[in-house]
């Protein structure tokens, strides 16, 4: 049995703790849910346990697809056992289609398709609303080397391709997501969860929003529509 250690961090729905090895950390995955910057808040009962099985999931499937992540395995019904990495504080978004900040951001149509999956970076910082940055702001303020941006580039598009087949195989559509970066010694590894909490998810047929924007926009059944999705992908919760 592997004992959590004290208490590393704790985000918006997730705690990370150490463990008795330095190298391995504890992922935790609550029912806590947030929205616009922690202004809006609610535990919803079963949606870490769901998110964690989820999560395993779709690590397992990049990584049997040349992806590297820092997942290892499931530990508990909502405890991962993951890599130590020495994170990155910036974020890598993904838009397949226009929704969400970027409309009110831009002033662009809501639901547009775009030729070419539309890359973005942010500053992970919660206080200061996550801002948009650019390649030379990370150079600039030392957060990445110019190599690390390239990779971090290269690898979230490669799991775009990856995930938007998978989806579509499954009667869905992989609006956007965002996902981080870690260092492990000279390598830069997938450090983050992927689940509904973290990109939007509409069903092919009816366009029904599938993930956190149902917690959002007050639609209820978040944690069904989560479920959904995991049957849809064949994860079995």
């Amino acid at each position: 049995m592997i004992k959590k250690g004290n208490l590393l961090s704790e985000g918006k729905a997730k705690s990370l703790f150490e463990t008795e090895k330095h190298e391995e950390l504890m992922m935790v995955y609550r029912d806590d849910t947030s929205a616009f910057d922690g202004k809006k808040k609610e535990a919803l009962k079963g949606k870490g346990e769901i998110n964690n099985i989820f999560n395993a999931h779709i690590m397992d499937y990049l990584a049997n697809n040349g992806v590297e992540t820092h997942h290892l395995k499931t530990v508990s019904e909502n405890e991962s056992l993951v890599q130590r990495l020495d994170m990155l504080p910036v974020e890598c978004v993904v838009r397949n289609i226009a929704t969400g900040s970027i409309c009110r951001r831009l002033g662009v149509e809501q639901g547009l398709n775009f030729e070419e999956p539309l890359f973005e970076f942010f500053l992970k910082d919660d206080d200061l609303g996550d801002p948009l940055i650019n390649d030379n702001h990370i150079i600039a303020f030392k957060w990445g080397t110019e190599k690390e941006i390239e990779t971090m580039k290269e690898k979230t598009l490669a799991i775009n391709k990856l995930l938007c087949e998978k989806f579509s195989k499954a009667g869905l559509i992989l609006v956007d997501y965002k996902v981080e970066f870690g260092r492990r010694g000279d390598e830069i590894i997938l450090g983050d969860e992927f689940t509904p909490d973290g990109c939007r998810i509409w069903d092919q047929e009816t366009g029904e929003s599938l993930d956190k924007d149902r917690f959002r926009k007050d639609l209820g059944n978040v944690v069904e529509s989560y479920q959904i999705v995991a049957h849809k992908l064949g994860i079995s919760i």
